[in-house]
């Protein structure tokens, strides 16, 4: 997949922080790309410019740096924004899908309500690791009755096997930038 313009740049600004959230892990925090104005509003271009001519019915973002990026891209497409959460986070009506990360296990949910059938969804999250999240998230979805027409994030981790797994179940990916061998 060719790299879009500014992946660079805007790699430039995530930062690197050793050994969290345990020992072993490089965690990539894209505070530093949302503190910037510049740095942010180009992120969100990017996406905005990549969907803007999809045929699209919702943006979907996954708990909880997915809801950042996600609201402001549904925003910006005049869609509605439907959240992926932690287990037990969400007041309504739920189903659930249980997941492997990098470091452990964890469960997302989404309101039975939030898609209806057929309805065509960016799911969106900061980046991709072992890929579990975003193939739970788009289970949820599928399970719903919705297509996802792509998964998205910033980052991507290669090394984590996250990209290839997406890619083994046959969900389109789309990432700014990966930190191979970093």
């Amino acid at each position: 997949m060719k790299k879009p313009l500014y992946a660079d740049y805007l790699q430039s600004h995530i930062r690197t922080v050793p050994d969290w959230p345990q020992a072993g892990v490089m965690f990539r925090d894209i505070t530093p790309l949302l503190q910037n104005p510049k740095t942010f509003r180009l992120l969100v271009d990017t996406f905005v410019h990549r969907y803007m001519d999809e045929k699209l019915d919702m943006v979907a973002g996954v708990d909880a740096r997915g809801f950042i990026l996600g609201a402001v891209v549904a925003y910006e497409l005049n869609l509605g924004f439907v959240p992926i959460r932690k287990k037990g986070k969400l007041p309504f009506l739920t189903v659930a899908e249980e997941y492997e990360l990098e470091y452990g296990s964890a469960t997302v949910e989404i309101h039975t309500d939030a898609v209806k059938a057929g309805d065509r969804v960016l799911l969106i999250d900061d980046l991709v690791a072992t890929g579990g999240t975003m193939l739970a998230a788009a289970k949820l979805l599928g399970r719903l009755g919705a297509t996802v027409v792509e998964a998205a994030a910033i980052v991507d981790l290669p090394e984590l096997g996250g990209s290839k797994l997406i890619a083994d179940n046959h969900l389109p990916l789309f990432t700014i930038c990966d930190f191979a061998g970093h």
